[in-house]
């Protein structure tokens, strides 16, 4: 498996001539109503993706515009059930619109595309949309991406089912929201936070723990966003020997297992 971190919490997956994205935006501040149009963002090159995994449809984490531009024709969007909420309406919107191919897996769901073996597997979303996570196998190698869950009682059940893991990618940034279509506001974490990611990576057997969906220098937050201080040092400190931190556009290369 070659795998190449996008912006925020975005991955490009490729094995045996095969690519997948998971969570691929262009403007991961959409959500907020914001753009940085002048970012320099990796992304796949235009009508090269075979498949691609959604782990909500909050914009930060479902770019419509992007998905049009990197899918082939007729390549599928895997998602969660749709739930009508205010941060879902208008990515569901323009899912609809675009004339994308998109399939519902619920929980523990597996599908297979080239040498992919994809699951669904349980996420708890901090806002209340409907979420799940990712378990992506090829050649032996697997991994989990979790989007921007939160902790939650699961983590045994998918160690116990699809574990152990070569790399997780987890949320780090433990954001505290007050948005104003969630009132009152919570003052607890929406995602895991930099302990809570070593944590379940410790739960889940991984070899190396990836963090992700935390402030790069190319997002515009809104002052209703409000960021754990130090997201990467705490996450070292607390995952140890698994933290293995990726700017936006490195690689992480998994060769195939052989005795698989």
């Amino acid at each position: 498996m070659h795998i190449r971190r996008l912006a925020w919490a975005g991955l490009e997956i490729e094995a045996a001539g095969t690519t997948l994205v998971v969570d691929l935006v262009r403007y991961p501040t959409e959500l907020f109503g914001l753009r940085n149009p002048e970012a320099e963002l990796p992304l796949p090159a235009a009508g090269s993706v075979d498949a691609a995994l959604v782990t909500h449809l909050h914009a930060d984490h479902t770019g419509v515009p992007a998905l049009v531009r990197a899918l082939r024709p007729g390549a599928p969007v895997f998602r969660p059930a749709p739930f009508a909420d205010a941060l879902t309406e208008q990515v569901e919107r323009d899912l609809s619109a675009s004339g994308l191919v998109t399939e519902v897996m619920a929980e523990w769901d597996r599908r297979e595309v080239g040498p992919f073996r994809i699951t669904a597997v349980p996420a708890v979303d901090g806002l209340g949309s409907p979420q799940v996570s990712w378990v992506v196998e090829a050649g032996g190698r697997r991994v989990l991406h979790g989007g921007d869950t939160l902790f939650h009682g699961a983590w045994w059940s998918i160690a116990q089912r699809c574990g152990p893991f070569d790399a997780v990618f987890l949320p780090i940034n433990g954001p505290v929201v007050d948005a104003p279509a969630l009132q009152p506001p919570s003052p607890f974490p929406a995602a895991l936070t930099p302990r809570q990611a070593a944590v379940a990576a410790r739960i889940l057997g991984a070899s190396a723990a990836v963090p992700i969906h935390h402030d790069d220098e190319h997002l515009i937050k809104p002052a209703g966003y409000v960021e754990a201080d130090g997201p990467i040092a705490e996450f070292r400190r607390h995952a140890g020997e698994l933290a293995h931190v990726l700017d936006v556009g490195e690689h992480l290369d998994l060769a195939p297992d052989l005795a698989a």
